[in-house]
């Protein structure tokens, strides 16, 4: 145990004789949280808005009104001809064109129907979704307000419209904030990232400069070096998600309905399993570049398969197949849940029992396979 301790403190006193080193620990991953999280929005906001209105009636202009005073469009401008609009497009000015046709009001009234024509840049496909559904909306209420004012009698009779109202109950995130989605979700990538860069490179560093061979011939054990080289950053990962929930309650003020325990007792075991991971990819390289470079295609992987920026329901089956090892994906899952809906244990207690497996087979191949000198 005094040889561990030992260790231990070495590796310690390593860390903070690194200047550098302390700013990539603590600094970097706060800047990254408080900027990913202003940053990574599932909204869709100031859209280029424009249209041709042809018809030139007061029910054209009511329509257009509605665009002007919705918070997700933004530059509305007004074009003679289709033609000039598409050109506007095609030079990345225009987002959305709507194209009011003539006698649009007179087959309203008349025909109780018509057509409107809408063309919407879809290079991004996501939001060109999210913006087909605001200019639905828009248009369905304008639909449903005019159809209230033209159609209210039928001959001499008055006809009440009838009208089907929805009132939807938000849980979990009723105010709709996408931080209170996105924050949790960055802090597990941060300490993911940090603890998994710095254990993946620390045996590394010790081969580059020589001092790896001097430990090998000495009397320590194997679990006593990769305990005492580990146990710093698994610390370190437990500080990062401390100061990382702070921050989240303290300026996103992110709810946390749930015992913070719970997330102390995941994130311990799931520090070894990416400890686990930093290990074997410090055994299998010679050089801190080679660990980085295949540290940074796992974490890649890992994070896009995870669930945090694109559901997984969402991804083909035999995606949703691969997630099931990904161990990022249970951890953003926990920490929502208990954050977001204040899970018990036994809600988790899957995706526990899965990490607890994950950390006792992929730190015992680690152990196995790192090679010392008897």
């Amino acid at each position: 145990m005094k040889t561990i301790l030992f260790i231990i403190q070495k590796e310690f006193k390593q860390i903070f004789r690194d200047k550098g080193m302390l700013k990539i620990i603590f600094i970097l991953p706060l800047i990254q949280l408080l900027v990913l999280s202003n940053a990574a929005s599932f909204e869709v906001k100031n859209i280029l808005f424009s249209y041709v209105d042809k018809d030139q009636s007061s029910s054209s202009r009511e329509l257009i009104s509605k665009f002007q005073a919705s918070n997700y469009f933004n530059s509305v401008q007004s074009f003679p001809s289709k033609a000039v609009a598409n050109q506007q497009m095609q030079d990345g000015k225009v987002d959305v064109i709507l194209e009011i046709p003539l006698h649009f009001e007179r087959d309203l009234v008349k025909e109780k129907k018509t057509n409107l024509s809408v063309s919407i840049n879809a290079i991004d496909g996501a939001a060109a979704g999210v913006t087909n559904v605001y200019i639905s909306q828009i248009i369905a209420s304008f639909n449903q307000n005019l159809q209230t004012k033209l159609f209210q009698y039928e001959g001499s009779s008055l006809v009440s419209p009838q009208n089907i109202v929805t009132i939807p109950s938000f849980w979990y995130n009723n105010t709709l904030n996408y931080k209170t989605y996105m924050v949790p979700g960055i802090l597990v990538l941060l300490v993911t990232m940090l603890t998994l860069f710095l254990s993946a490179m620390n045996i590394v560093r010790e081969k580059e400069v020589g001092t790896l061979e001097q430990i090998n011939v000495t009397p320590i054990k194997k679990h006593q070096f990769i305990i005492g080289k580990l146990f710093p950053f698994w610390v370190l990962g437990l500080i990062i998600l401390t100061v990382g929930l702070v921050i989240a309650k303290a300026i996103f003020n992110v709810p946390m309905l749930g015992n913070i325990g719970l997330i102390y007792l995941f994130t311990s075991v799931y520090l070894l399993v990416i400890l686990g991971i930093g290990l074997f990819i410090s055994t299998q390289t010679e050089t801190q570049q080679q660990a980085m470079f295949i540290a940074w295609f796992f974490t890649v992987v890992f994070i896009l398969m995870s669930g945090l920026f694109t559901p997984i329901e969402s991804m083909p089956q035999w995606a949703q197949n691969l997630t099931l090892v990904n161990p990022i994906r249970y951890f953003v899952e926990i920490i929502r849940m208990v954050m977001l809906k204040g899970a018990s244990f036994s809600d988790i207690s899957r995706q526990f029992y899965i990490i607890l497996l994950y950390a006792i087979v992929l730190n015992g191949f680690a152990v196995w396979s790192y090679k010392k000198v008897k």
